[in-house]
Formats: C-alpha cells, sequence, structure tokens
C-alpha cells in the first residue's frame, strides 16, 4: 500500500488500545508500520538493485524484528534527547519498552499484510521460500481503507473540540478514539472479506469466459485477478497456458468479459539472442524473479541515450495492464523496464519505463 496508509494503520493500531499500555506506543506503531519501505533507497544503486530488493528482507517476517528494533532504538534516542532538555514529569505515562518492542513488532506485521492484499505482492518467507505472495485485493491506493483510518484518527479530536465548547472542560480525557480505531480496523477486514468473495466471482466468469472461447482447448496453467482503481466492480484478469497469455477486463455489475483487442492474446515470444542476453541482465533477473506474468517484446532497432546503436527489449508484468477505455485512450502497463542489447550481446542501458 502506498506509505499514509502505512502511517495511519500504525496509528489506528495504537489507538485501538495498546497505547493504554506504555508511553510513545503511538510513535513507535507509527514508524514501525511504514519503516519497512526504507528499502526503496536500494533504488539510488539503480533500477535493477530497486527492483530486487524492493519489499525485500524488510518485508519479511524474520525481517520484522530487525526493523521493531531499529524503531524503538531510534524513539529511545529521540526519548534521551528529550530528556535532557526537559525531564518528564511525575504524573506522565509510564515507559515500557519490552512492551514498545512488541507494538513495533505488530505495526511492522501489519506493513507485510498490507502489502499481500494489493497485486505486487510480498515474499514473507524469503530467504527460506522466495516465492511472490499477492492476494490482489484491493488498489495500492483504496480510498475507503485511507478514509476509515483517517476518519478514526481525526473524529475523536473533534469530537473533543465540540465537547470543550459545550461543557466548558479545559481538560479533555486521555486515550481517546478506542471504539473507532477498531471500528476502522473491522472496516478493513469486512473489505477484505467482500473483495475476496468479488474476486472469486470474477475469477469463475472469466475461466467459464475462457473454456468456452477457446477452441483449442489449451490448459489453463495459473490466473490472477486484480483490482482496478475506485471502481469495485471492476477486475482487471490474466492467465497464461503454454503458449500465450490472455488479458481481460471482468465487470461484474454487467458480468461482461472485455479486451483492449479481439482476443487480448498475447503470444510468448521465441528466444532470440537480443531477448536471451536481455533475461540474462541484472534487471531482467530481478524483474523475471518477481514478475509473475512476464511478457517480453523485441521492439527492434533503437538508440541509447549516449547514441549507441541497439535492439530495444522491454519487460512488462500483465497484472498491472489496463484497458485503454478506463484509461481515457491508452493502455497502461505499469512497472514496464528496457534493456538495451548492443550486437555483441552486452546490455548497454537498463531502465524503468514511463506509463
Amino acid at each position: 500500500m502506498e506509505p499514509v496508509t502505512h502511517f495511519l494503520t500504525g496509528a489506528c493500531l495504537s489507538r485501538s488500545g495498546l497505547n493504554r499500555t506504555t508511553a510513545y506506543c503511538t510513535l513507535v506503531m507509527t514508524l514501525a508500520a511504514e519503516a519497512a519501505d526504507l528499502d526503496v533507497f536500494w533504488s539510488l544503486e539503480g533500477p535493477a538493485a530497486g527492483l530486487q530488493h524492493h519489499r525485500g528482507w524488510t518485508h519479511t517476517l524474520i525481517g520484522t524484528p530487525v526493523v521493531a528494533l531499529a524503531t524503538v532504538a531510534l524513539v529511545y534516542a529521540f526519548h534521551r534527547w528529550r530528556s535532557r532538555r526537559r525531564p518528564r514529569p511525575n504524573t506522565a505515562q509510564p515507559i515500557h519498552w519490552p512492551i514498545l518492542l512488541l507494538c513495533a513488532w505488530i505495526a511492522a506485521l501489519s506493513h507485510i499484510l498490507l502489502d499481500f492484499t494489493n497485486n505486487y505482492g510480498v515474499r514473507p518467507f524469503f530467504p527460506f521460500n522466495p516465492h511472490w505472495y499477492a492476494a490482489g485485493l484491493v488498489f495500492i491506493f483504496e480510498p475507503v481503507i485511507f478514509l476509515a483510518l483517517l476518519a478514526a484518527l481525526i473524529l475523536p479530536a473533534l469530537f473533543s473540540l465540540i465537547d470543550r465548547e459545550v461543557t466548558s472542560r479545559s481538560s479533555r480525557p486521555p486515550f481517546q478514539g478506542r471504539a473507532l480505531a477498531i471500528s476502522a480496523l473491522a472496516v478493513i477486514v469486512a473489505l477484505w472479506g467482500w473483495r475476496a468473495f468479488e474476486q472469486s466471482r470474477a475469477r469463475q466468469l472469466f475461466l467459464d469466459d475462457q473454456a468456452t472461447s477457446d477452441s483449442t482447448s489449451a490448459p489453463v496453467l495459473r490466473s490472477q485477478l486484480s483490482p482496478y482503481p475506485v471502481t469495485p466492480f471492476r477486475w482487471q484478469a490474466v492467465l497464461e497456458t503454454p503458449a500465450y497469455y490472455r488479458v481481460a477486463t471482468i465487470d461484474l455489475a454487467t458480468n461482461s468479459v472485455t479486451s483492449d483487442s479481439a482476443t487480448g492474446i498475447f503470444y510468448k515470444p521465441a528466444d532470440s539472442p537480443a531477448l536471451l542476453a536481455a533475461k540474462r541482465s541484472p534487471i531482467g533477473r530481478a524483474y523475471l524473479d518477481w514478475s509473475q506474468f512476464p511478457y517480453l517484446e523485441d521492439l527492434g532497432p533503437a538508440l541509447t541515450r549516449s547514441g549507441q546503436p541497439a535492439t530495444l527489449i522491454r519487460f512488462t508484468d500483465l497484472r498491472f495492464r489496463y484497458d485503454s477505455a478506463f484509461l481515457g485512450g491508452r493502455t497502461r502497463s505499469a512497472m514496464a523496464a528496457a534493456a538495451y542489447v548492443a550486437p555483441d550481446g552486452r546490455v548497454l542501458q537498463q531502465q524503468f519505463e514511463p506509463h
């Protein structure tokens, strides 16, 4: 999920009652819920390193205790600095560092769970199991989740302001918003359940359509459905057969299956020297390790940024190919990468492509 949702989730987890156990709980859980995404700095070493390490060890079950410990250590350093400048009053809530470590670990685990629910996926059991797991239940930004979490954090402050104006009380009670925080978390779980049900309906509709439209009766090796942004009844579907991929849009409001082209078929290309060289490149290895439905295109002669002639090989993952009608007349294929291969097989340039 996008970063703000992770921050809000950590804060709501704390407000659900954990913040009553120790001081700094909300601060620690808010930071720990997003800390795993610091792996984005691997992209400074180049696109291949960024893709290889994004949602890497910080998004694994064995990495979450390290993330939690680092977050608590940061807050401990802040506490020491703050204590030297301004001693805490005797009436302040006590600090229990072991409990804070446990809370940070819970928040770090929430990050993995949220990222699992979208279609990019996570590898929670790495390095013992390198498989990517992706539920594909919600888009990377889900308005219902975002608004539920935001309301749970804002409304208690608003109610407190109204209460002070009406009753003229100068102080507000501590630990407000527990019921709203729990309600927001319950809304998220309920949304996941509903989306899982809708996804299963869409998958069955897609597989039934495939069975009637494919005269060759090619076996379906696997399929995956991903949500469209904002529209709850539209799903992007992709399946793989031994010879081709098929991409379609499922609309549960009309029980329809549509494709951009006549068939939505993407035939798997035969290996060529340029394709093989691109697969062996750093970005090619990282991309094929992560991608669930990789589609490689030989786009022919091209020039690198420095003007060198090369063959352009484009990598796309068909999970992220959305229909052009939904996106204003253009087909969007997010998370695309490119490798420029010289005639002698050297990869002269590698990059992510804008979409």
